[in-house]
């Protein structure tokens, strides 16, 4: 894609149109991430582009160098209610903000994608995804530097893996097959959508989740 930043600003604006829709009910619905909420979802994806690189070094620093300590206090410490969250999610859409380690707009993209759905899935709700958006993320998921802070090492190890829907595949060995949104969101680790995947290789995937 030419302008991966355009495609990213369009994403937000997509998510926008469903949490400005929620219900207080539906903000407190679990999400696809443990332990989380739909609202903690949402207050993790808007944090780091109100607050910079610096104080997420900082925090980051407090939880002892800990990811899931470091995501789960700056998700749930934001006390705001979904509402306003919603409403200041309205306000990042252009934001350049990405998170060290050079992945340019490519995490972003990734994280507003695959968190919109931890969303939109457990209430139920839909969305349509461009093939060109999805196809690159899945590119992204298969390369080293996802490894870093998106899959972990070796997940994707012997595994063939295609996406039915949009002529997308990568790797050797096992076969996974299903549609891209949800051989990416298996690829990112979410067990809820692995019964929606085909192949000799998903139970493979399942163990290493």
């Amino acid at each position: 894609m030419t302008d991966l930043h355009a495609h990213v600003v369009a994403e937000r604006a997509a998510l926008a149109e469903t949490l400005d829709a929620l219900s207080p009910e539906q903000w407190a619905t679990p999400s696809l991430c443990a332990g989380w909420t739909v609202r903690d979802v949402a207050a993790h994806l808007i944090w780091p582009h109100e607050h910079g690189t610096a104080k997420m070094f900082l925090n980051f620093v407090k939880s002892g160098f800990n990811v899931e300590k470091f995501t789960t206090t700056t998700a749930q410490g934001d006390t705001r209610s979904g509402a306003a969250i919603a409403a200041a999610w309205h306000n990042v859409f252009d934001s350049r903000w990405t998170p060290p380690g050079g992945y340019g707009s490519l995490a972003p993209l990734t994280d507003t994608i695959a968190h919109g759905q931890d969303i939109r899935r457990p209430l139920g709700l839909s969305a349509a995804f461009l093939p060109e958006r999805i196809t690159t993320v899945l590119d992204f998921l298969t390369t080293k530097k996802a490894t870093s802070g998106f899959t972990k090492k070796g997940r994707l190890d012997g595994l063939a893996l295609e996406a039915t829907d949009i002529g997308w595949a990568a790797g050797s060995g096992a076969d996974v097959r299903g549609n891209g949104e949800a051989l990416m969101m298996a690829m990112l680790g979410r067990r809820a959508v692995l019964d929606e995947l085909e192949g000799d290789g998903v139970a493979l995937l399942r163990s290493r989740l």
